[in-house]
């Protein structure tokens, strides 16, 4: 059974690896290689840097998202527990499923030791949610105020596909007859299905105690880290000489960050693919799409290794432990 899970293991991995490097090759072969590399070496170092930086402020905004929802569901783990494990996933989106692959990363690591393992999957849901809702309100209000500026309406259909299914997720999860008939499914389950149901009354304690202002809150910081995501290829396009309106990179960065979530390796080659789809569409040459999005991803690389060195540093010193599940959050760090 051992051999068999491997097997299943390498093969997803493989795939992955097939379609990145597949959808890449596809991409460089349709582009003027000589016109890019010239592109790229007259790119201007000064926004490249801040563009990277901006995109360090990014993970921050999401990290504070995280931790409304952890403290919100009196979730006990240390702030220093949280960063690390959001830190070892963000290293995990590099190899994972790019949709989940950190969500399991983190929800693997903060369980361990843990009495309240619904807690942990609740926030992490919640957080994942609000992500998707941020995706949503930015994209299509950004559209509405830009569309007179395209000439292909037909993006307002994976638009709505985001939004519908951020409504559509949510009216299970915070509707309980709705989910417990859902759970329904697990009945050969049974302690799956006590912990889901567990996980439920976590998120339920959300609204019977008047927490709805953190969910607000949550998915202002969303909409907020979409809109300085976006400016991080805004200023990727500015460093490769591009002059780009910023409301089509508000348009167009949350539809890519939905695009990566299909299996890949840390979204690699669709994340390209749908980059020069969508900026050719205004104007830009694709070679440079191409070169901006691969920056883009240099930049995940960065900031994912910070969390793959903390976990090799620990590994090898011994020091990688699970903090007691008493170990309280401390609210005013939060």
């Amino acid at each position: 059974m051992a051999l068999n899970h491997k097997t299943k293991n390498l093969f997803s991995l493989f795939l992955r690896l097939a379609l990145s490097l597949g959808l890449l090759v596809y991409v460089f072969s349709k582009i003027d290689m000589q016109k890019t590399g010239d592109i790229l070496g007259t790119a201007d170092l000064y926004y490249i840097v801040l563009a990277a930086g901006v995109f360090i402020v990014v993970n921050v905004i999401v990290l504070v998202r995280w931790l409304i929802f952890i403290k919100a569901l009196n979730l006990s783990a240390t702030l220093g527990s949280i960063v690390e494990h959001y830190l070892y996933g963000l290293f995990g989106n590099l190899f994972l499923p790019t949709a989940i692959g950190g969500d399991i990363v983190k929800a693997v690591g903060l369980c361990k030791n843990s009495h309240q393992k619904p807690r942990v999957i609740a926030s992490i849901l919640l957080d994942r949610l609000s992500g998707f809702a941020g995706i949503a309100i930015v994209a299509v209000t950004a559209f509405l105020f830009g569309y007179r500026y395209l000439d292909d309406n037909t993006l307002i259909i994976p638009i709505i596909i985001v939004g519908g299914v951020c409504v559509a997720v949510a009216g299970v999860v915070l509707n309980e007859r709705v989910y417990s008939f859902g759970c329904r499914l697990f009945d050969r389950l049974p302690r799956f299905k006590k912990n889901l149901m567990t996980m439920h009354y976590d998120i339920a304690l959300l609204k019977e105690g008047h927490k709805y202002q953190e969910g607000i809150k949550a998915v202002l910081l969303s909409c907020l880290s979409q809109g300085v995501f976006a400016s991080t290829f805004y200023l990727t396009a500015r460093a490769l000489h591009q002059d780009v309106a910023m409301i089509y990179f508000l348009i167009f960065v949350p539809i890519i960050c939905v695009v990566t979530a299909l299996p890949s390796i840390g979204g690699l080659g669709v994340r390209e693919v749908g980059t020069v789809y969508l900026f050719t569409k205004v104007g830009m040459d694709a070679g440079v799409a191409v070169s901006m999005s691969l920056i883009s991803f240099l930049f995940m690389i960065m900031v994912g290794a910070v969390g793959g060195v903390l976990y090799v540093y620990k590994i090898s010193t011994g020091r990688l432990q699970y903090y007691p599940p008493d170990a309280g959050l401390d609210a005013g760090k939060a």
